[in-house]
């Protein structure tokens, strides 16, 4: 095919398998940061430059991709996101990620409840806050109630409550005589009964618990199920993701899924992937006995370990519910605590560590620099602490003295009212302290923590990291505690190849590294920063395939399963529900408006049915905006 004026003339031996041209590339190499085309072969970039620098590696097999002029960026690496999980249930979940109105996120559930068979349930499981909605509040349990009388319904909101319609509370076993579990609630109402309504208070163990009393997917379905989420995460332009385990994540089990498509060569997103503890008092026996199995590095480019986390004991786990007050940890904690760490130290493991609050920071590191006394940590070995909202400069001190590093999400972006009606708009400011993490060098990758409270959207967490700003629109960080979109960038790609040990290979557009990068659908350098989150990929490659392609390149990638079971939410919404740029503020603003007013008015029909308005209640509103 002739290339601008090119002839094919490379050899099969030497043709590239994938030409990107006529793009405005941005390397991520200090040596060439931009360019025009990039040439890949075997699964890795073989020259960067101008069309006159890929000529050599155009045969007559080669698959030229025009891009259009438009911005190509390297693959993105979410440093923190329960991808292994996720896609073990991704086909089963009703995303409200990027709805807009409370009024469309109900619709969704009432039209899936009347589709999803006998047995199964409707499962809203995070990616969304109420922040995000035109009506700025949650569902009511008579709303999900109305909306699937006879199919149990649960929706989870942050890591601090979960809704529970009717049949969802016999479903799951809720009874007068329930006793609430520790570290949460079951709300009941004056009669004794289970509202609907549960609270972490602080631990989510009591949302986690009742979700997995939830059918489960089997045989065929889960890699089907898998694949799908893994392509839905191409879709916004991620290669490469870094699995933080997580609860109900148990190993080898639950590893299955992903080893299987690894082996067949189907995984079209890089993972290393992290062990974490399931079982209270049993972890040292838990990674005694992983330790005997396998070693971080094993594996290969696709799939491989990384180390331990992000809990290494339960006890010395904080907890993220910010709508509660912090959690006071167990004053014996260390003496585990130490005898874990020993053991991975001695062993060559690396780890990440969940830590959401300096005192437990404080507390953690102390162990750290105890076990470095006697020259035992960090041993050569790769460490970092995840989350870290209030982080202290003195504790940052510390990590960067013991050779840390850090992986913030954006948490914040849906957390972020309730952390600052706790903490106030001083903590809000520095939660997490962006500015005094780079500023003493340390290595912070950024990420989700999808799928359970943050979306897997990586252009949300871009735009909160650029922004400072909420899903709500709240200003929360000032200018001195947010970075820069290269920076950005730089936290979403080279940063985690370093938590990883592949900065060699990774994180950037250049020869020898690998070939994953994204046609983006605008341009992240010049868009509006309100309208970064609604950036996607039009295509995305990995290791020199296609794995996604949308717009003028639709078709082009990989063909994978249809997804099944038929009744998936996911077969009839999707995933994340894109909403398009902001450019038409006004119009946007006047449709969230009618669809608050008109949600309004159902909920105060429903109050008028319930008896506690009269019927000739006179509208709060002007008639004219009611649809």
């Amino acid at each position: 095919m002739p290339v601008g004026g090119l002839v094919p003339a490379a050899t099969d031996d030497e043709a590239a398998d994938v030409i990107v041209r006529n793009a405005k590339v941005y390397t991520q190499d200090p040596a060439r940061p931009q360019a025009g085309a990039v040439a890949i072969r075997d699964g890795v970039v073989r020259a960067v430059g101008e069309d006159a620098d890929i000529a050599p590696y155009l045969g007559a097999r080669t698959r030229v991709v025009d891009a259009l002029g438009r911005r190509v960026v390297p693959g993105l690496n979410d440093t923190h996101l329960h991808v292994i999980r996720g896609g073990l249930n991704y086909v089963l979940e009703l995303r409200w990620d990027g709805v807009r109105s409370l009024r469309q996120a109900l619709a969704m559930l009432r039209e899936q409840a009347a589709r999803t068979p006998k047995g199964q349930w409707v499962r809203v499981v995070g990616g969304w806050s109420a922040e995000q909605f035109a009506e700025r509040r949650t569902p009511t349990v008579a709303e999900l109630n109305a909306a699937a009388p006879d199919t149990p319904v649960f929706v989870l909101h942050l890591y601090q409550s979960a809704l529970l319609n009717r049949a969802a509370l016999k479903a799951a076993g809720f009874t007068k005589d329930t006793p609430d579990p520790k570290g949460g609630q079951i709300v009941r109402g004056r009669d004794g009964e289970p509202t609907g309504l549960l609270l972490a208070a602080p631990s989510a163990l009591i949302l986690y618990s009742t979700l997995a009393k939830a059918p489960t997917l089997h045989g065929e379905d889960k890699k089907t199920s898998t694949r799908h989420f893994l392509r839905e995460l191409n879709r916004f332009g991620l290669t490469s993701a870094i699995d933080a385990a997580g609860g109900f994540q148990n190993f080898p089990g639950d590893y299955g899924t992903v080893t299987e498509l690894a082996e067949s060569g189907l995984l079209s997103l890089r993972i290393a992937y992290h062990l974490f503890p399931q079982t209270a008092g049993q972890e040292i026996e838990d990674l005694t006995r992983w330790i005997e199995m396998v070693r971080p590095g094993d594996g290969d480019a696709w799939l491989r370990l990384n180390g331990a986390g992000e809990n290494l004991t339960w006890a010395a786990a904080d907890f993220e519910n910010f709508a509660q007050p912090r959690p006071y940890l167990t004053g014996d904690y260390e003496a585990a605590f130490e005898k874990a760490l020993r053991l991975l130290m001695e062993d060559g493991w690396s780890f990440r560590l969940h830590a959401t609050y300096d005192e437990t920071i404080r507390r953690d590191l102390a162990v750290f620099e105890k076990l470095a006394a006697e020259g035992l940590f960090p041993a050569g070995n790769r460490w970092l602490l995840d989350h870290a909202e209030t982080v202290s400069r003195d504790s940052l001190d510390r990590i960067a003295a013991l050779g840390g590093a850090l992986s913030v999400q954006n948490r914040l972006s849906f957390q972020g009212e309730a952390f600052l009606h706790r903490y106030g708009a001083g903590a809000a400011a520095e939660a997490p302290p962006l500015g005094a993490m780079l500023g003493r060098g340390l290595t912070v990758g950024a990420g989700t923590d999808a799928t359970r409270v943050s979306s897997y959207n990586p252009w949300v967490a871009l735009h909160w990291l650029v922004s400072g700003r909420s899903a709500g629109d709240l200003a929360l960080r000032p200018p001195q505690n947010r970075v820069g979109r290269e920076t950005a960038l730089a936290m979403y790609t080279r940063a985690g190849a370093r938590l990883t040990g592949e900065e060699g290979v990774k994180g950037a557009l250049r020869p020898g590294f690998y070939g994953d990068l994204a046609i983006l659908s605008d341009d992240y350098f010049t868009v509006p920063e309100r309208d970064i989150p609604h950036i996607e990929s039009v295509l995305t490659i990995v290791g020199g395939r296609i794995v996604y392609a949308a717009a003028e390149y639709e078709g082009l990638d990989e063909d994978i399963p249809a997804v099944s079971p038929e009744w998936s939410p996911v077969a009839r919404f999707g995933g994340y529900q894109a909403t398009g740029a902001r450019g038409g503020s006004g119009a946007r603003q006047a449709e969230s408006l009618g669809q608050a007013v008109a949600e309004s008015e159902q909920h105060r029909q429903w109050r008028v049915r319930r008896g506690d308005l009269p019927e000739d209640h006179s509208p709060a509103f002007d008639s004219c905006f009611v649809l």
